[in-house]
């Protein structure tokens, strides 16, 4: 096959979904991990991004912000999803 046979792929910019900054590399990994975490203790991936998203008065605002903010923050939330764990 010739150079000149080859599809030619369409030209596609780089383009950023979000005008958001891209999270530093430590906010992501609490990020990660509080979402794995969530998807164990709660057993699915709506009730984790139904809870991770929802403002919750005893934490002081929505858990993913909170974990994504601070190491305190991740500490705070991996507690509050420890308290929602079954026993057994």
């Amino acid at each position: 096959m010739d150079s000149e046979d080859k599809p030619v792929r369409p030209f596609r910019p780089k383009v950023r979904w979000s005008d958001r900054p891209k999270l530093a590399p430590d906010a992501a990994g609490r990020q990660g991990q509080v979402t794995k975490l969530a998807l164990d203790v709660l057993g699915g991936r709506d009730a984790a991004i139904a809870y991770l998203n929802t403002a919750c008065g005893k934490l002081g605002g929505r858990p993913l912000d909170l974990a994504v903010d601070s190491a305190e923050g991740l500490g705070r939330v991996e507690r509050a999803l420890a308290d929602l764990k079954p026993a057994c």
